[in-house]
């Protein structure tokens, strides 16, 4: 006996949008980018926490700016390769327009960054980084996993929360370091794991070489 027309009708719907939101997905942020870029926020509040580093607010601004600046030539790296690279992406410069989702967050961001830092106000930094990544984040809901929202709403939660405690210092790199650490592993474990059932964690810990057919390219 055959099935419900009508209930066969439903799945080959469900089927279809399926499809046609998978082709929709943003395949080029890099989940291993993230996970490295959380690792080096880790490590980088590691360095500033020993002593033979100097304990200056020049000094860590310093250290966080080189972890700024090397995280986005590691992630915008990894878009570039995924561009260029994967059979998908047909290097079609439409196929990169998700980028523009976070650029208003981080160009926000920056204004802050540079307001607080010209009034002196640094206790302010590390929460209004964290709360504008997590709206960063939120942002490209739309063209990744919709999980992104765990990690958006950690950094937000986070973020509030070291902008109203008191006498945070910006000389303690502990919370910065522990949170990216945090959030950029769990944005990086969503991201990788997108649409795929055949990828295991020990294959996405392992940096593996350039696969030779790039139309098997997985960021």
């Amino acid at each position: 006996m055959e099935g419900n027309p009508v209930q066969q009708a439903l799945t080959q719907v469900r089927d279809l949008q399926k499809k046609i939101l998978e082709k929709q997905r943003f395949k080029g942020y890099s989940g291993r980018a993230r996970a490295i870029s959380g690792t080096l926020a880790l490590i980088t509040a590691i360095i500033m926490s020993r002593s033979f580093y100097p304990q200056t607010v020049l000094a860590h601004l310093a250290g966080w700016s080189a972890l700024f600046l090397f995280a986005i030539a590691l992630n915008f790296g990894a878009i570039f390769f995924w561009f260029i690279f994967d059979s998908n992406a047909k290097r079609e410069l439409r196929r990169l327009r998700p980028l523009l989702d976070v650029l208003l967050p981080l160009t926000v961001g920056g204004i802050f960054t540079l307001t607080f830092i010209l009034h002196g106000l640094y206790s302010y930094l590390f929460g209004t980084w964290m709360c504008l990544f997590g709206l960063a984040n939120f942002a490209t809901r739309h063209a990744v996993p919709r999980s992104i929202w765990i990690p958006s709403l950690f950094y937000v939660a986070c973020g509030t929360i070291l902008l109203l405690t008191r006498e945070l210092s910006f000389l303690n790199p502990w919370p910065m370091g522990i949170v990216f650490f945090i959030g950029e592993w769990v944005g990086g474990i969503i991201l990788h794991f997108d649409g795929t059932e055949e990828t295991s964690f020990r294959e996405f810990i392992h940096i593996s070489r350039v696969p030779e057919d790039h139309h098997d390219y997985k960021a």
